[in-house]
């Protein structure tokens, strides 16, 4: 979400809702067009509790989703990297093939499965690197106690891995169905509908419209919350970033440089195959 057009819609929503306010105000009686106000406060008490519990409600599990996709990233990445060190317990060959391939996961997961988060189009499509890691995997001839315990705990911490990119990309899929959208806008309109009624040609224009202006404020912040919560990688404030995996991705490089490996990458700085 971009701080400043939602600055500007909340600006934006508060000036008209006065604005249709005043206009409402000239033509008001003294009083209100209610004939008891304390019965209608009464009745949009209960209309503007009903609406509040029920968007704090979904705010709480948006910002639970929300939660889930920051630790599934967390994760991920910690767990790329122990993976890492786990390789080199492996027979040399395929230890080293998997430390590359890795890598690449890691590349691929900052340059191309973010951005298509971003986007919504990842979809369910797998991570091309996961497949690979699973093939060379495949009929390795392990020849100690050592390199069978290091392969039990490499598909322990695959299932790991993977059970933390469902998390991750969980989170771009959002959480809120259409009908429950338009389900809030039409309360949100039948609360500012309500309001008009309220419109008193005998109390200060200032006072009228600070009545509206800040329930529509209130109201329209809160949706653009959820609408970020609903969809966290698009956000440039407290959006989601793969700054987990970036630093996964520097300490893989130190670990190697650690260890002395000689290591060859299959793919490019963004994660595509070579």
């Amino acid at each position: 979400m971009n701080i400043v057009w939602a600055a500007l819609a909340v600006v934006g929503a508060a000036a008209a809702a006065v604005a249709v306010m005043l206009v409402a105000r000239r033509r008001a009686p003294e009083g209100s067009y209610f004939a008891d106000s304390d019965r209608a406060a009464g009745i949009f008490g209960v209309i503007a509790t009903g609406f509040s519990v029920l968007l704090g409600f979904l705010i709480f599990l948006g910002f639970e989703s929300y939660d889930a996709s920051r630790a599934g990233a967390e994760t991920e990445a910690l767990t790329v990297a122990q993976q890492i060190q786990t390789a080199q317990n492996l027979p040399a060959e395929v230890g080293a093939e998997l430390t590359g391939q890795l890598v690449c996961y890691a590349r691929s997961v900052i340059h191309d499965e973010w951005h298509r988060m971003e986007n919504g189009t990842l979809g369910e499509d797998i991570n091309p690197w996961g497949a690979a890691l699973f093939q060379t995997l495949q009929g390795v001839d392990l020849g100690s106690p050592q390199q069978e315990a290091a392969y039990g705990k490499w598909l322990d911490q695959t299932s790991d891995r993977e059970q933390a990119r469902q998390d991750r990309i969980h989170g771009a899929a959002g959480l809120m169905p259409t009908p429950l959208w338009i389900a809030l806008f039409f309360i949100s309109a039948v609360i500012l509908v309500y309001l008009l009624g309220f419109a008193d040609s005998g109390e200060r224009a200032w006072v009228q419209g600070m009545y509206m202006g800040s329930v529509v404020s209130v109201i329209v912040t809160m949706l653009l919350l959820l609408a970020f919560l609903d969809d966290p990688y698009r956000g440039d404030i407290g959006g989601l970033k793969p700054v987990a995996m970036e630093r996964t991705e520097l300490l893989i490089d130190q670990q190697l440089a650690v260890i002395g490996a000689d290591v060859t990458i299959p793919c490019d700085d963004g994660g595509i195959s070579t």
